[in-house]
């Protein structure tokens, strides 16, 4: 199983980027998916969930009403819309697959089964 992270890049403040994460080797359509975030120097942190199955989408504090998750299972794919960037918001952004078939106790958590390598986004003020 694979997933790779694409579409960060090196932005200004107040700018907007869509990642993907491509899933390969393994469907997400029965698994609940989530994207993190972690900073130089910092611990990995939760950004965004969507469930496998009903809406309830997961937002950290920090970037509710600025990021909206989605997915696209035809296309074995799930995306992280992010506007409004700020500095704060740089680093390297995660993808995470759960356990197809089961819907995590809390999406929050890294409880996640599959990691992909991340992509880079920097956010210049």
């Amino acid at each position: 199983v694979q997933l790779q992270a694409s579409g960060g890049g090196l932005v200004q403040a107040g700018d907007s980027l869509t990642l993907s994460c491509a899933a390969s080797g393994r469907a997400i359509s029965m698994s609940d998916m989530g994207w993190f975030r972690q900073a130089p120097g910092k611990e990995r942190e939760f950004v965004a969930a969507i469930p496998w199955s009903g809406d309830d989408r997961r937002y950290a504090g920090s970037v509710e009403g600025r990021f909206t998750i989605s997915r696209d299972n035809a296309r074995n794919t799930v995306f992280l819309q992010m506007n409004t960037l700020k500095p704060e918001d740089t680093a390297v952004y995660i993808c995470a697959q759960g356990r197809p078939g089961w819907h995590l106790g809390d999406p929050t958590r890294d409880d996640y089964d599959y990691w992909g390598q991340g992509t880079q986004v920097t956010v210049s003020s």
